[in-house]
């Protein structure tokens, strides 16, 4: 058995020592500290040895905690400009009002929350004061990603700034009403303030880190220098437990995002109880961020706790502060000074003999008030260290309590997080404790009042004075007036027009083809970004990487294997193309960050994410919701898509659904091409409504989301005719007929069925339109249904326009007027969704799909597995057929037989 006293061999015993004898003299040396002043001394000796190696540039591990205090000492800290009693009464009337907006939203029952800002309040007060650069700054101005929760502090603030009224505030939640708040920060539903949806937990400091990383891109590639840009997350404890909070720190610390903070309200409090309740979150977290390479700076105590510092000159204070647990200091919060002087104090003889040194009011104020995210002047001395650091991000971990201010009944209470609303006694109590001007008599019928100084007061001339030298308000949204992006020349989108001939393609390489013609553009071309998770090789892309190159901050250091091959793998500083690793939720952020660069930095820029279809939406569908809600603009391309098409990889590659999710998303524009020229018909009109003209009453809001295959087919040439890039677009439009088809039906009048395939599926259909004919006399029209979602949301709002007294015909009805026969759709996902539209076919309607489990086979196995080959849409549209009376019952039982079905 191993002896658990004994020395353990380390890294260091594989390298020679040059001089043991030296060796053994330190180590002699930290015994002997060890022996004579205890094992603290010796560790604190340690701590501080190391941290001056790494002061000086040697060349050692990182320490990955620290201890349990302030990382800037008083004495250290800056002198903070402005007028903090000025700004302390600012703080002052937004915790009121934010308090007062939450409780009388609360006899309507919408909620709110009210401990969140109560605890971050001088977090966001700090920054607008001083440090957040509005839309008029340098550049762009900051992005400012505020804590979703926190948004009643945010509304407050614009109402003493006044851009807001106290009609808004009351109707915060309440928006049907037309002039109403929304819950937290939602772009969509307040554009002219809100720039980043933030709470959808983890999402938020996720996509902190892309946008910090995409402002480097902007400028490296000369689109817009935003180099003084500052991103700024602000988190909560709780939230941090999201894999996504902390998935890209690694991204950030290797690229040197020195221009992305992350401030952390350590409240030590998440929804149900202690983030932490028997470790320590701060500490975790600090462990966290510098294991990634993140600059960590704590703001934990107040400048109460200084005296309690100076007294301990054994470092007793330190460690029993670093063996609480958090749910204790929670406790402490609550408790009187007899409580805390025996479970704190008397832990250690030291702190024993500490402690009667204090007073109880001493004592209270340390462990009831004192934090330093509490104090304007540790916060500004954190964020000052955080945007002068150069080489890494920053994180701030500032130790608050939840519920500040609130009063007894709220602070540091687990169930704050629920707690809705003060009494008017709470209140009352609040208002002496902030030292606010508002009278008894305010208070009418029991309803607390709003309180404002007034627009031309102190408090708000110095607000706005503050605003207007860093820039103007924050934060706001802007969409700057950017011209419309000209269209590429027709010659890109044409060539599809007249098919591949015998050669095979498959969709996925077609708009890989368009894009390489795109990115050409003298004018548009460098407005792309094209984005993928590792899996260019899968796409066809790998052509793109010598032309466009690879983003990397540092270019390319090395010499790629395969430097002497025509598609050599490419990095540059100016690279295009984001090639991401295996990652679909940093890829989406990256997405995200470029869709929105036309409101962000005033630069319309064209992203396109290429992916598998069954690990985009299936994955990341709450970031494609953050998308829409952002107002983001491109095209989110699911390669290899469908059920059947990529059966080797097995099931959980079969993407049969991708398109039920994307009908959820309202923003989202959902295409299953079958043909190379609908998929160059559908991006000309994608461009031309988001960074083009749109059309009267089209929202350019919008992203596509286009299905592509990879299974190589020969491509036709487009129809003839009028009518067809506006059939591909809205969803729908004939390809062929029977006779147009060339295929023999004996018969003069020969039965009909109408057959509708998306995507792949069309081929099957085409193929079973030819045996129809030709084995069972069956005359067949073939349908392209490039978009079954964008023809069910054109019924429902023609559903909608009939209920307001106005007759609208849906598009679908429109296209299938007069089309003799049943309707059958086909398409290689599940039967949900062509059967979006058969509510609203007049003809009877019957619909094939890919329903279950994927499988590996080929092609053709699984396709007859799923009952959606050639021979299985004969049978069914037979079936339909025999059901009418217009084929001979029997004739359905003889083609199962005949296909072997």
């Amino acid at each position: 058995m191993t002896d658990p006293n004994a020395i353990q061999p380390s890294a260091l015993d594989q390298l020679p020592d040059r001089d043991p004898e030296e060796t053994a003299e330190w180590q002699a040396s930290l015994d002997a500290v060890a022996k004579a002043a205890g094992p603290h001394r010796a560790a604190y000796l340690m701590r501080r040895t190391l941290e001056r190696a790494e002061g000086t540039g040697i060349a050692l591990p990182k320490l990955l905690e620290t201890d349990y205090v302030n990382t800037i000492p008083t004495s250290a800290e800056p002198s903070a400009p402005g007028d903090e009693a000025m700004e302390s009464r600012i703080t002052a009337w937004n915790r009121w009002n934010a308090a007062a907006m939450v409780t009388r939203g609360s006899k309507h029952g919408v909620g709110g929350h009210i401990a969140t800002f109560a605890s971050a309040a001088w977090l966001y007060e700090t920054g607008f004061n001083h440090f957040f650069q509005g839309k008029e700054a340098d550049g762009s101005g900051d992005q400012l990603y505020i804590q979703g929760h926190a948004s009643p502090g945010i509304y407050a603030r614009a109402f003493l700034d006044g851009r807001l009224s106290e009609d808004h505030l009351d109707n915060f939640r309440q928006e049907s009403g037309g002039n109403g708040l929304p819950s937290y920060p939602h772009p969509r539903r307040l554009p002219w303030l809100w720039e980043f949806p933030t709470v959808s937990m983890g999402l938020g400091p996720l996509s902190a880190i892309y946008q910090a990383r995409f402002n480097r891109y902007l400028t490296a590639r000369g689109i817009k220098d935003v180099s003084n840009s500052h991103v700024w997350a602000f988190l909560g404890d709780g939230e941090m437990d999201e894999p996504e909070s902390t998935a890209a720190l690694a991204l950030a610390s290797r690229e040197g995002l020195d221009n992305l903070t992350f401030v952390i309200n350590c409240n030590l409090q998440r929804l149900d109880g202690p983030v932490r309740a028997n470790f320590k979150i701060v500490q975790e977290l600090e462990a966290q961020f510098r294991g990634a390479g993140w600059n960590v700076v704590k703001t934990l105590w107040g400048t109460a706790w200084d005296e309690l510092f100076q007294l301990d000159t054994t470092g007793a204070l330190v460690r029993r502060l670093r063996e609480v647990p958090d749910a204790q200091v929670q406790t402490y919060q609550t408790r009187d000074a007899a409580y805390i002087r025996q479970d704190f104090f008397g832990k250690d003889p030291a702190l024993v003999e500490m402690a009667k040194l204090l007073s109880d009011d001493k004592i209270l104020e340390c462990f009831h008030l004192s934090r330093g995210g509490h104090e304007a002047r540790k916060v500004y001395a954190a964020y000052k260290a955080a945007v002068e650091f150069k080489g890494a991000p920053t994180v701030i971990l500032a130790q608050t309590v939840k519920g500040f201010t609130l009063g007894e009944g709220f602070a540091s209470k687990n169930a704050n997080h629920q707690m809705k609303k003060l009494t008017v006694d709470e209140f009352k109590a609040m208002r002496d404790l902030l030292e606010l001007p508002i009278s008894d008599s305010q208070f009418v019928d029991g309803v607390v009042p709003y309180g404002h100084p007034g627009a031309d007061s102190p408090e708000v001339r110095y607000l706005q004075e503050r605003r207007a030298a860093l820039g103007g308000p924050a934060p706001a949204r802007r969409v700057h007036p950017v011209a419309p992006l000209p269209a590429p020349a027709e010659k890109a989108f044409a060539s599809f027009d007249k098919g591949s001939g015998s050669q095979n393609v498959a969709t996925t390489m077609a708009f890989v083809r368009l894009i390489k013609d795109l990115v050409r553009d003298k004018e548009s071309g460098k407005r792309w970004v094209p984005i993928v998770p590792d899996e260019a090789r899968t796409f066809g892309m790998e052509s793109l990487f010598p032309s466009l190159g690879i983003y990397s901050p540092k270019g390319q250091t090395y010499e790629p294997v395969d430097r002497d091959q025509l598609m050599y793998y490419k990095e540059a500083k100016n690279g295009q193309i984001l090639n991401e690793g295996i990652t679909e939720a940093g890829s989406m952020a990256d997405f995200i960050a470029a869709s929105t660069a036309y409101s962000t930095h005033g630069e319309a820029m064209i992203p396109f994410y290429i992916f598998y279809s069954m690990f985009g939406w299936q994955r990341t569908a709450d970031q494609m919701w953050q998308l829409g809600d952002q107002l983001g603009r491109g095209f989110l391309i699911g390669a290899t898509a469908g059920r059947t098409t990529l059966t080797g990889e097995g099931l959980q590659h079969a993407d049969g659904h991708s398109p039920v999710i994307a009908a959820t998303n309202p923003a989202a524009l959902t295409y299953d091409p079958a043909f190379a020229y609908e998929v160059a018909a559908i991006v000309k009109d994608g461009l031309r409504r988001m960074y083009g003209e749109a059309a009267p009453g089209e929202d350019p809001n919008v992203f596509y989301y286009l299905t592509v295959y990879n299974e190589p087919l020969p491509q036709p040439a487009k129809p003839s005719g009028p009518g067809i890039d506006q059939g591909i677009v809205k969803g729908l439009y004939r390809f062929n007929t029977a006779e147009s088809a060339g295929v023999t039906v004996a018969a003069a009048n020969a039965p009909r069925i109408q057959l509708l395939g998306s995507g792949t599926a069309i081929h099957w259909t085409l193929e079973a339109q030819k045996l129809l004919a030709e084995e069972w006399g069956v005359a067949a029209d073939v349908w392209s249904a490039t978009s079954w979602t964008e023809l069910r949301r054109d019924a429902l709002e023609a559903d909608a326009a009939l209920l307001r007294g106005e007759e609208r015909l849906p598009y679908v009805r429109q296209a299938l007027q007069g089309a003799e026969g049943p309707v059958l759709a086909v398409s290689d996902y599940m039967r949900q969704v062509p059967d979006q539209i058969a509510q609203w076919v007049e003809q009877d309607y019957s619909s094939l799909g890919a329903d279950g489990f994927g499988l590996s086979d080929t092609r053709e196995a699984a396709r007859r597995h799923f009952g959606i080959d050639a021979p299985s849409i004969v049978v069914a549209a037979l079936a339909q057929l025999a059901k009418r009376g217009e084929v001979k019952a029997t004739a359905v039982k003889e083609a199962r037989e005949k296909y072997g079905l």
